[in-house]
């Protein structure tokens, strides 16, 4: 399990309890929808009810990978080196779920028992995320090496991902890629983020249509964002660079931004649960972030940001066993639960750890 670890920035007097309630082998928490939890235990898809107990998770569905990915997916390295599995997964108001692996978009209506490609990425592996908003539109954007800059595209689907057209492009060299895109229900709007050097390095604020889409933030090391919060009172981010010392940063309202606390490297995951926003950190060493360890920080409006949860990075190589990364679900939680997937580090590797907050 996790170690604890101690305060790193404090604002308030906060105290903290994380108490666990299940560890969770071969396991990674994709997306909440209100207090069900949705995970992937390979190409299968688990889903719990979270309350005070230990989760009990039941069989959802499956998608169906080529006959090599049934072989490289049953063991834990070589699942590592493949990047197999869920890396995505939104679910819609009407209970539909749509889900990115390995070069898919798959889609499952609520009757059925197996996945659909509804879509085949050419361009990269899978998008690190896809966002749903309340009247079931559905977005991702285009994830992939792209070293020549070539245009970049954001996808759109109005009916439950059966279907993709381009919401919006990036014109050629505007952009790297796309590191992800998530919904604010209290502007109903989206928040862009994209990398990854010098003006390509954005946090645009877009309508859901698209008719509108203004840069918020851009131009530097600490604009390149891979996870992003909204709140009730602001959007808190963090910055993910091997370049520069990264940070959590708050963007309130009005556009006034503040640097609210110091990360140990590079996050490109972050979650709330209630009034509580959450972010980890991977295992990316550089000159300016030598961390060798995955750490999961947690903070709340106007209080303190502590260091909570603490793994060491595992010895196999990151170039293809992957960096050690903690990855924290997307959707929206009222569960009052953190859900945690480690991945690549000495202990819970592969594993989804589970945690009731308290804080005093």
């Amino acid at each position: 399990m996790a170690t604890r670890a101690s305060a790193v920035h404090q604002q308030g007097p906060a105290e903290w309890g994380l108490t666990g309630l299940g560890s969770f082998p071969r396991l990674r928490a994709l997306a909440w929808h209100g207090n069900v939890l949705y995970a992937s235990r390979g190409y299968s898809l688990l889903r719990a009810k979270i309350t005070t107990a230990q989760p009990q998770w039941e069989h959802v569905a499956r998608s169906n990978p080529p006959w090599w990915r049934v072989c490289t997916a049953s063991s834990r390295l070589s699942f590592r080196l493949c990047r197999d599995g869920f890396h995505a997964l939104a679910v819609l108001p009407n209970g539909r779920l749509v889900g990115a692996v390995p070069h898919y978009i798959v889609t499952l209506a609520p009757a059925d028992e197996a996945f659909t490609v509804s879509h085949k990425i050419l361009r990269g592996t899978r998008p690190l995320h896809i966002a749903a908003t309340p009247d079931g539109h559905l977005f991702w954007g285009e994830y992939f090496n792209n070293a020549e800059r070539e245009e970049v595209r954001i996808y759109g689907s109005s009916d439950g991902g059966r279907h993709w057209d381009v919401a919006y492009l990036f014109e050629k060299g505007a952009i790297r890629h796309v590191h992800n895109i998530v919904y604010d229900r209290w502007d109903d709007c989206l928040w862009i983020l994209t990398g990854d050097e010098g003006a390509e390095c954005r946090i645009l604020r877009a309508s859901c249509d698209f008719r509108n889409v203004e840069v918020a933030l851009s131009g530097t090391q600490q604009t390149r964002s891979a996870a992003l919060v909204p709140m009730a009172d602001a959007i808190y981010f963090s910055s993910d660079t091997p370049f520069e010392t990264n940070h959590i940063y708050r963007l309130d309202r009005r556009g006034g931004l503040s640097e609210i606390a110091t990360l140990s490297s590079s996050s490109i995951c972050g979650c709330a649960v209630g009034d509580a926003v959450f972010f980890s950190t991977m295992v990316e060493p550089s000159a300016a972030n030598p961390e060798g360890k995955v750490h999961v920080y947690g903070g709340t409006p106007g209080g303190d940001w502590q260091q909570l949860l603490t793994w060491n990075k595992d010895r196999w190589p990151m170039k293809w066993f992957q960096f050690g990364n903690a990855f924290l679900p997307d959707g929206h939680n009222t569960s009052g639960v953190l859900a945690v997937s480690t991945i690549a580090t000495q202990t819970d590797d592969l594993r989804t750890t589970v945690w009731r907050i308290s804080i005093a």
